[in-house]
């Protein structure tokens, strides 16, 4: 997800989140594998070149920062928005920000390599490399043409979350005003059986319920929420998944992997989002309404309020949730780091902190086995999943 707002977050000192992360917390951090699957610096590379190879300050994600954290896997959000499709430049916008990870990589090839596949794991890291691996987080970039996907997939894209803010040709979105096809279109149906014919692997979040449960239905392999939280918690939230998609998800073998931002994990910044969102596509109506009479568009397009910080707690609660509905197997972790524009779990502010998150489980009783598993390998399973399953 990529969050543009005007706002500014109230925040707590940087040094606070550090001095909850524990000794344990911080080996434990390092010798696990964490994988997070949802960090949007590639749209942030288009609109200004960063050199996330060094210490960039203003970005949630570079190589130190994922280094002291303990970050092994980093899914680059290839992230395309309805305007760019509704445009037609969805295509190139996603082949760009694939370049612009290929350009960081091969700036920093003693930092950073290309992650296509589990089995490459060990061998890449060696030396201290943060991985990167692609997701692209909208399927508009497809157009109408099934032999895209096998496209992306060449150029390394391990999972498509199928539609984003949204209605688009695959598949309904969970924030769009009304459905167009009450869950996946038919051809939403083909691009999900390709995806797992290559070894793509199905994300369902930002999908309609709908949608998730037909998404789960349709793919013979696991499927993912890359960077969904609980609808229990935030009850009028449709981006948020319901308690009955979450079983499904983990019927199927699959993760919902909970991102850190305040918008999805707690109740009064979804409500102030959601306003926001409806807003702003009340705005979007009526200036395109104005243009199609021939009219000047007036008014002044709709700004996100400041948020209050969430508590770390938001995001453990969500975790211990899915487990309670699911079990161990099925959660990991989708921080959408640099995606939110700083509006975070307070304690959890760039990649530098998954020492705190560790500290956090560990608090509420979790065994190291299972953080484990929470932090990549439940994650790493299900794309293990895909990837056997495929029959390119």
């Amino acid at each position: 997800m990529r969050l543009v707002v005007a706002a500014l977050l109230v925040s707590l000192p940087l040094s606070l989140a550090h001095a909850q992360a524990t000794d344990a917390a911080r080996r434990l951090a390092h010798d696990a594998i964490v994988v997070d699957t949802h960090i949007d610096a590639p749209s942030e590379l288009i609109d200004h070149w960063y050199d996330l190879g060094e210490a960039t300050p203003s970005r949630e994600f570079d190589y130190p920062r994922a280094r002291e954290g303990g970050l092994d896997v980093a899914f680059m959000s290839i992230y395309t928005s309805a305007e760019e499709d509704d445009a037609g430049t969805a295509w190139q916008s996603a082949h760009t920000q694939i370049d612009a990870v290929e350009a960081l990589v091969q700036r920093h090839p003693d930092r950073f390599a290309l992650l296509r596949s589990p089995r490459d794991l060990a061998r890449l890291q060696k030396g201290g490399k943060v991985l990167l691996a692609l997701g692209m987080e909208n399927g508009a970039p497809i157009g109408d043409d099934l032999k895209q996907l096998a496209a992306f997939h060449a150029r390394g894209v391990r999972y498509i979350t199928l539609a984003h803010g949204r209605n688009n040709r695959i598949s309904d979105s969970a924030t769009d005003t009304a459905p167009r096809w009450h869950g996946l279109s038919p051809f939403g149906r083909e691009v999900v059986k390709e995806m797992n014919r290559l070894g793509i692997m199905v994300d369902v979040s930002h999908l309609s319920e709908d949608a998730i449960r037909q998404a789960v239905e349709a793919s013979s392999v696991p499927v993912i929420a890359s960077h969904s939280a609980l609808r229990h918690f935030t009850p009028d939230f449709q981006r948020n998944i319901s308690d009955a998609n979450v079983k499904a998800i983990a019927a199927k073998g699959g993760v919902v992997q909970v991102p850190f931002g305040s918008i999805f994990i707690d109740a009064g910044a979804a409500q102030t989002y959601s306003t926001y969102l409806r807003e702003r596509e009340a705005f979007r109506m009526a200036q395109q309404a104005a243009i199609a009479a021939g009219k000047t568009a007036t008014g002044t397009e709709p700004q996100m309020p400041t948020l209050q910080p969430t508590a770390l707690a938001a995001v453990l609660d969500n975790i211990d949730r899915v487990v309670k509905l699911a079990g161990i197997d099925h959660v990991g972790i989708g921080s959408d780091f640099d995606g939110v524009s700083g509006h975070l779990a307070a304690e959890l502010h760039s990649v530098a902190d998954y020492p705190v998150l560790v500290a956090g489980l560990q608090q509420r009783g979790y065994s190291d086995g299972d953080i484990r598993k929470i932090l990549g390998g439940n994650l790493l399973r299900v794309w293990t999943a895909a990837e056997r399953a495929a029959t390119p």
